[in-house]
């Protein structure tokens, strides 16, 4: 076809009379020579209204196909906000204080669609799929390096023992790698990085410093399904007063980060009694502390199983919140939950109560007691009540693990 194209034009050329007289047979030999290399490229043809035209595109020519448009936004998108990263990792060095900048309306709602509940059943599969043999070293040695993990304090420290990478997740800890610390009434549920820390204020819990969220939202109203012991609240200051059930004490909080290197079960903080556990399916966005600055709200989006209970100073709860491949969050003693379903209603709850005509208690629990674990790394946020001279023994962003102090009277 191409060639052919080509010789009716040379033709045209050598035949047309008023081309005779103002070309010269060595002009009309050089054109024939340098149209050569068109006989080789392939045409293709596309019609218009008028007529069909045939045209020989050029190879370098860029195509515009909806896949590497989407790449390439995409791309210069995750770029900027690496930079925008950097930039403030590099201003916090020097001190400087940074107003958080966070999501818009529409980028919460981009991110939400990614099926991220799919893809951590898909990563939960796969962990269960158990490994050859001869590649559990190389795998899990992988593993380590990239996120530092310790196995030293591993209870068994022959990678060859964990048959896949659920197991390695799971692995349990020496008992002398975390002791309990008893002079402090609150210890740390698990190892992890310190998001934020104090006294809960107007309602508004803060996820990290600038960036709260509503404590209503995060807990769920105070009326369970199970028995109606509290009416609605009605106003913020109310649902507040609900939680905090004696004259002189003030509610406050603790947010903890645990990286895919840490260790990951979860104990519990105090000698405490789980009265209550209310799971509310959602998004399984990641909670790192990156997208904890960005995201208003970000626990509130994402699944998490809430244990409401007492203490000795009234209200204690242990919220373990879910993240991206951790949609399994397993609490040792409630075999009826189940994270991380194919189906759920968007917005919706389920209650369970511990206490029952036989249990008029519910589930005691003592300091240090193996509580849950998640599937990998994740989040947990105590919200609970004390006297008013309860003091934190916490840095912002402090690396603390299991056993060593949150705080005391």
């Amino acid at each position: 076809m191409a060639t052919s194209v080509v010789h009716r034009f040379l033709r045209l050329l050598h035949g047309v009379a008023p081309w005779r007289s103002s070309f010269h047979h060595r002009e009309i030999t050089a054109l024939s020579q340098s149209l050569q290399p068109l006989w080789k490229l392939p045409f293709r043809a596309f019609r218009t209204d008028a007529r069909k035209i045939h045209t020989a595109p050029a190879r370098t020519m860029f195509l515009l196909r909806p896949l590497p448009i989407l790449l390439a936004t995409g791309g210069g998108y995750a770029g900027y906000r690496q930079y925008e990263k950097y930039r403030e990792r590099e201003l916090e060095k020097l001190g400087l204080e940074i107003p958080p900048k966070l999501a818009g309306h529409w980028e919460v709602a981009l991110y939400k669609s990614v099926p991220t509940r799919l893809l951590s059943r898909a990563w939960g599969r796969l962990n269960q799929v158990e490994l050859p043999h001869w590649l559990r070293r190389p795998v899990y040695s992988l593993y380590i390096w990239t996120f530092g993990v310790n196995m030293k304090e591993a209870a068994v420290e022959d990678l060859h023992h964990y048959r896949n990478l659920s197991e390695f997740f799971r692995r349990k800890l020496k008992p002398q790698a975390r002791p309990v610390c008893g002079l402090h009434s609150v210890i740390s549920p698990s190892d992890g990085r310190i998001l934020n820390f104090g006294q809960v204020k107007n309602c508004e819990v803060e996820q990290v410093k600038g960036v709260t969220y509503s404590l209503e939202s995060f807990l769920g109203p105070r009326t369970y399904t199970e028995d109606l012991p509290f009416p609605p609240a009605a106003s913020c200051d109310s649902f507040k007063n609900q939680l905090v059930t004696r004259e002189g004490n003030e509610l406050y909080h603790c947010v903890i980060y645990l990286a895919p290197g840490d260790y990951h079960c979860f104990h519990s903080p105090t000698d405490w009694t789980v009265s209550h556990r209310r799971h509310f399916p959602g998004s399984l966005m990641s909670v790192n502390p990156g997208m904890a600055r960005w995201i208003k709200e970000l626990f509130c989006h994402n699944e998490r199983v809430v244990l409401t209970g007492d203490w000795k100073h009234g209200f204690f709860s242990l919220t373990a919140v879910g993240a991206t491949n951790v949609g399994s969050i397993r609490i040792y003693f409630d075999r009826d939950l189940h994270t991380n379903s194919p189906r759920h209603s968007k917005g919706s709850y389920n209650d369970f109560s511990f206490v029952t005509h036989t249990n008029r208690e519910g589930v005691l629990m003592r300091k240090g007691e193996h509580l849950g674990e998640f599937n990998l790394g994740s989040t947990i946020v105590l919200i609970f009540e004390a006297p008013k001279d309860f003091n934190f023994q916490l840095k912002t962003g402090q690396k603390i693990r299991f056993g060593e102090a949150l705080g005391s009277l």
